[in-house]
């Protein structure tokens, strides 16, 4: 599948000419969603842990670390092989969709510099993307907080063969994009992600929302939004010639 973001969610493309030839070098900023651009991971773990205690189980923080950024068929699969909860994966998705959407129908929080950087992005008609795992159905939800005009496309997880940590989310973002992913910078906050936009041959810049990020080659890791901006992004690239 691909992008099914309606035409009013989005800017696109086709309605800015020479959209992809703003600035040498850079050709695409992609970003991911929870944890990235909102303060959403622990709403994720507070809905899975309150869907397990009313299955009769209680989540290890520890597994907190195994699940945050990834797939919801993998989070979700392992939380019930780790307390072998008698429930499939498909009611088990059905639940956990329900519970954080639930959640983030009540407001979104947005990560410090979230909102700057893409107020930054836009202003420079910069072609951006968003990128998560997600599904979806909470990707339009938290759409409307972020501002969907900000965004050309967004890539949901359920609409990729394979999601993070696969490159196949930012392989395909780069490419409805008509950008080079090499030319790319990314900006993610789990090892999943990371991983995912590295396999795509991204250039990546890490904020580390539950479990640390080591710096790597290609690989920049910050503390916050706060210290990303568009010079910053810019400079992944030209520092690769």
């Amino acid at each position: 599948m691909t992008s099914t973001v309606p035409a009013s969610l989005t800017r696109t493309a086709e309605t800015r000419p020479g959209l992809l030839h703003t600035a040498p070098g850079l050709a695409a900023v992609l970003l991911d969603m929870d944890g990235t651009l909102v303060d959403t991971e622990g709403f994720w773990w507070e809905a899975e842990a309150e869907v397990f205690a009313e299955l009769g189980h209680t989540l290890d923080e520890a597994w907190r670390d195994v699940v945050v950024g990834g797939p919801m068929s993998r989070s979700a699969g392992y939380l019930i092989e780790v307390t072998g909860a008698d429930i499939t994966l498909p009611e088990l998705t059905v639940l956990l969709n329900d519970r954080f959407e639930d959640r983030i129908t009540r407001g979104v929080p947005l990560m410090p510099g979230a909102d700057r950087l893409l107020a930054e992005l836009a202003d420079h008609r910069i072609p951006t993307a968003l990128v998560s795992a997600s599904h979806r159905r909470i990707i339009d939800r938290v759409l409307a907080s972020l501002g969907p005009g900000r965004f050309d496309l967004s890539i949901a997880g359920d609409e990729v063969p394979r999601t993070k940590p696969h490159p196949d989310p930012y392989l395909l973002a780069a490419r409805k994009l008509g950008a080079d992913p090499a030319r790319c910078a990314v900006v993610e906050d789990t090892a999943t992600g990371v991983a995912s936009a590295e396999a795509a041959g991204c250039r990546v810049v890490a904020v580390p929302s539950v479990a640390p990020i080591a710096p790597a080659e290609g690989r920049v890791v910050v503390r916050s939004l706060e210290e990303v901006d568009l010079a910053f992004l810019r400079s992944l690239i030209t520092s690769m010639n």
